[in-house]
């Protein structure tokens, strides 16, 4: 059953996912804080893409750079003059639009009025002043990857890698976006997963193919699994690109990408060294006169300005997708219906939860009680006791949720009921809602094989 993305918002919100900023004065277009589940969840596709990208290979390095940059990284990576889109505005209901969204067309889409302005360039940066008198300029970072390449340098004198090797990085970004939509799709503030990987030209295009392919193995482990590839042709690639692949993946409103993979040639690091006349720079770069390093390499022979392979994920858009695969409504024999999140475990944001059958037992919640801590100690997280008395409505709440796991403490656990039954629990399955008994001395090892 497929689901708005209306619906999907006020899921989110009911259900402490994702709630709009500040909205306790009106809110403020463009931006979201993520609830209590929904940062849980977006910590875990953090920790996935991590642990792919980073932690399980040799090659790359991690790095968390600032998010206010100095203007002249911005300037010689093009952004100062053409981070813009095309602004029209209607000058009878006041509604802007970019110039895209018009789709040539004459009229207003909202209000249809032909009276609308000249179109005209709208700079998406987000400009900061510095220090007590506002003397110095800066720029909240309209994407992470600007960090990585001034940190090139750095990264070379700390570790000496040799090609090919990638920098990655997680973090904040901003884009002054006229038109923010579509819930937390296009924000103003978003997060972005981005690896730089930086090879000899030769190898530019087998690098490029690798990563796509590691790229669409990555999304579909995750669960996100109707997705589809988009190459985009020359006359859409930017001016330095050899060749740019999409990952594009259907949300409520239609295909859209989630991930860009791009063959950046030397472009990046030929803009930003100094003494650019001493490489032959293969990309059109602005003339450097304020870089105060030389961003090469030596392979033996001659100092050279690497290639890059850029992968770049919105992790905001990476949460969307994931809880549009995950969310699912089937119908049940009874003839009701339930809601639930079948998230491969490892992104759940709760993995396990402990029911006691009885709210007023105190034997029973006792047990449940320490269970849990036991749970907790043994790194089975997060882990959520509940208490809320009725067991079918709490099966449905962690359904909805997406928890894994449900393990219920009854009578029998505790020597009132089935005498073989005793220091065992019920371990609900969320996807197929059977049930297996458990004895608690098992449980830890049962739930860790489970979940992965």
């Amino acid at each position: 059953m497929s689901i708005t993305l209306e619906d999907l918002a006020a899921f989110c919100r009911r259900r402490g996912f994702v709630y709009q900023a500040s909205s306790l004065y009106g809110g403020l277009q463009g931006f979201f804080d993520y609830g209590p589940l929904g940062v849980e969840l977006k910590n875990n596709i953090k920790n996935a893409w991590w642990k792919e990208l980073v932690l399980l290979r040799d090659d790359v390095f991690g790095l968390d750079s600032a998010v206010v940059m100095h203007k002249n990284v911005l300037n010689y990576s093009g952004h100062v003059d053409t981070f813009h889109d095309v602004l029209i505005d209607c000058k009878d209901c006041k509604v802007r639009f970019r110039d895209d969204e018009m789709n040539g067309n004459p009229a207003c889409p909202k209000c249809a009025s032909t009276n609308l302005s000249q179109p005209r360039n709208f700079n998406l940066m987000m400009n900061v002043n510095l220090g007590p008198t506002h003397s110095t300029e800066g720029i909240l970072r309209p994407e992470t990857a600007q960090g990585v390449f001034v940190n090139f340098k750095n990264i070379c004198d700390s570790f000496s890698p040799s090609l090919p090797f990638g920098i990655a990085q997680i973090g904040k970004a901003f884009r002054n976006e006229i038109t923010p939509r579509n819930f937390v799709f296009r924000c103003r503030e978003f997060e972005q997963m981005e690896l730089e990987f930086f090879v000899t030209e030769e190898k530019s295009d087998e690098f490029f193919k690798y990563w796509v392919e590691q790229r669409l193995n990555w999304w579909r482990k995750i669960g996100v699994t109707n997705i589809r590839i988009l190459e985009q042709n020359k006359e859409e690639l930017a001016h330095y690109s050899k060749a740019t692949t999409d990952i594009c993946f259907e949300f409520p409103h239609g295909f859209e990408e989630i991930e860009g993979i791009a063959n950046r040639g030397d472009f990046d690091l030929g803009s930003h060294t100094k003494m650019q006349d001493q490489f032959e720079i293969r990309a059109k770069v602005k003339h450097n006169v304020d870089s105060v390093d030389k961003l090469s390499v030596f392979d033996g022979q001659k100092h050279f300005i690497p290639s890059l392979v850029e992968t770049s994920a919105g992790l905001d858009r990476a949460f969307l997708a994931v809880l549009t695969s995950a969310y699912t409504v089937e119908e049940l024999p009874d003839g009701s219906s339930r809601i639930v999140l079948k998230f491969v475990p490892k992104l759940a944001p709760v993995k396990v939860s402990v029911i006691p059958l009885a709210k007023n037992n105190e034997k029973i919640v006792e047990f449940a009680r320490n269970l849990y801590k036991n749970l907790k100690e043994n790194d089975i997280l997060p882990v959520v006791l509940e208490n809320g008395g009725n067991i079918g409505k709490c099966y449905r709440k962690n359904d909805e949720i997406g928890t894994p796991f449900c393990v219920t403490v009854d009578f029998d656990t505790i020597g009132q009921g089935d005498p073989d039954l005793v220091n065992s629990v019920t371990v609900r399955d969320r996807d197929s809602m059977e049930q297996k008994r458990v004895k608690t001395v098992d449980l830890v090892a049962f739930l860790k094989a489970a979940l992965g």
